[in-house]
């Protein structure tokens, strides 16, 4: 079973024009709306790749009950505990040349109350799929949320014998290593913010994954963005090394979602970790190609998968 647990859900409202021109009045060509936030696109990979994800999230106003009836037309099981906000929209204008900008609204702050019900939830439905499960915390906290909501959560999950995925960043991903989560993703800058030296080589980003497990991750995945992708399974473990592979992408947003259900996947799978890797790299790069963020298609993930190499080195300490 996959929980995906989004503290700061969203609907993602696209929109696609001939190009932006800043401080000028431009006239859509489309705009479609979709269920967001990276736990619903990391839900919808692992729906794609057979699994039956449920996702869980605080939900308010009329975009929550978008959000909510997004995710059963998509055959995803969610339980949403209520907020006295709406839940917000993140925008993201694409033009013909492919150029991406997104703009991402902070999401509205709840209330003690309404954050002590979302964690009651979140316990309920942990201790019923007790040491079965992996829940999988994805993205930013909205305003005025605890810096170590994430890191309750984990302790929530972890009471109830789940395995704990995390991909956010700052603070709440350094509250949330004191809480020794089974794996955590984050990207270059993320690690280079939260441990404060530069990554420019694959030895000095394998030993950024020794120092994040340092901190109290098991097993850590590093993304290099268009060099590739890293992966240590275990302390101790060799660092992996994917690289990316070349797509004629439509968009990149949602290819670390994409990875991150890839990689709980493969581990709930018992893959190896080579095999793990590149499912992960290639669920990403399905997600290049595909018509909106989350939504990779099995047969590119399949194919992908048969392109990409992995090796293994050490780091130096």
């Amino acid at each position: 079973m996959f929980f995906c647990v989004s503290p700061n859900p969203a609907i993602d409202k696209r929109l696609t024009l001939p190009s932006l021109s800043l401080g000028r009045v431009n006239r859509a060509r489309s705009a479609q709306s979709f269920p967001g936030g990276k736990s619903t696109h990391v839900a919808m990979v692992l729906q794609t790749l057979g699994a039956k994800p449920h996702w869980l999230g605080p939900c308010g106003g009329a975009t929550g009950k978008e959000l909510v009836a997004g995710l059963s037309n998509l055959g995803i099981q969610s339980s949403a505990s209520f907020t006295s906000q709406p839940t917000r929209t993140n925008l993201e204008i694409v033009d013909d040349i492919g150029t991406v900008t997104e703009i991402l609204e902070p999401g509205a702050a709840a209330s003690p109350a309404e954050w002590a019900e979302f964690e009651k939830l979140c316990g309920i439905l942990f201790s019923q799929a007790a040491n079965k499960a992996s829940v999988i915390f994805s993205g930013s906290l909205p305003a005025g949320a605890s810096p170590d909501l994430h890191a309750r959560l984990v302790a929530i999950a972890h009471a109830s014998g789940c395995k704990s995925f995390i991909d956010t960043s700052g603070e709440p991903l350094r509250h949330a290593l004191t809480e020794k989560p089974y794996f955590v993703k984050p990207n270059r800058e993320e690690t280079v913010q939260l441990l404060g030296f530069p990554i420019d080589s694959r030895t000095t980003a394998a030993n950024a994954i020794r120092k994040l497990q340092d901190l109290g991750a098991e097993s850590v995945a590093l993304s290099l963005g268009a060099e590739g992708l890293l992966f240590c399974p275990a302390i101790g473990a060799p660092v992996l090394f994917a690289p990316a592979i070349s797509v004629n992408a439509r968009s990149t947003v949602g290819c670390g979602d994409s990875a991150l259900a890839g990689f709980a996947f493969g581990i709930a799978s018992n893959r190896s970790p080579e095999d793990t890797l590149r499912l992960a790299t290639a669920c990403a790069a399905a997600n290049c190609l595909a018509d909106s963020p989350g939504a990779a298609r099995l047969n590119d993930i399949q194919a992908l998968q048969q392109k990409i190499s992995v090796e293994a080195f050490a780091a130096i300490s």
